[in-house]
């Protein structure tokens, strides 16, 4: 996929990121304190990256060897922010239809909220599998959802102009982790 033209600025690079993701894991670590049964969904695309990277941090700073990762498909706005589809899709795997979370706390891994469709969207989802809580986890938040839902755990808040991208670069989609604020050039 070409990247859109304009002006890139690294916000931060891959050790920044690598602080931020050790506190965010210390923050999940905490909320999951004396809850047995968690199942941990990232995103795709670039959640299901940071969801893995939390859960194996959980599992060698925290001991949470013992938790399920899935990874729900999720679409609405391209990378760009161009709108792919007027209702927010979400794909469906044969795994995930029989999908049983009754009793477990789901936390939900993204990359960028943006307006909150998508995350919105897995929620609802998630909902229907019975789960006791769900909790949302997000590397970047920037401020400007339209619907009733926020993170519970941030990477960060970025609040940049609606015109502008946060382009969150994540292995493996990206070479290197880092996140870029892109100034698209003006036609």
């Amino acid at each position: 996929m070409n990247k859109p033209q304009g002006q890139r600025t690294c916000l931060y690079d891959t050790a920044d990121l690598d602080t931020v993701l050790a506190d965010m894991a210390r923050q999940v670590a905490g909320l999951l304190t004396g809850r047995r049964q968690i199942a941990i969904v990232g995103l795709l695309r670039r959640g299901a990256p940071l969801a893995e990277i939390l859960r194996d941090r959980l599992a060698c700073d925290y001991g949470r060897s013992d938790l399920p990762l899935y990874k729900l498909h999720v679409k609405r706005y391209a990378d760009d922010l161009t709108l792919l589809h007027p209702e927010t899709e979400l794909t469906e795997s044969a795994e995930q239809s029989v999908l049983d979370l009754s009793g477990a706390t789901v936390l939900v891994v993204d990359d960028v909220l943006y307006r909150g469709h998508s995350l919105l969207k897995a929620v609802e989802y998630l909902a229907g599998k019975n789960p006791v809580e769900i909790r949302t986890v997000v590397l970047v938040d920037r401020g400007v959802t339209w619907l009733p839902i926020r993170a519970d755990i941030t990477g960060m808040r970025l609040d940049v102009a609606p015109q502008d991208i946060i382009e969150c670069n994540v292995p493996p989609y990206e070479p290197e982790f880092r996140i870029d604020l892109l100034q698209l050039d003006k036609p």
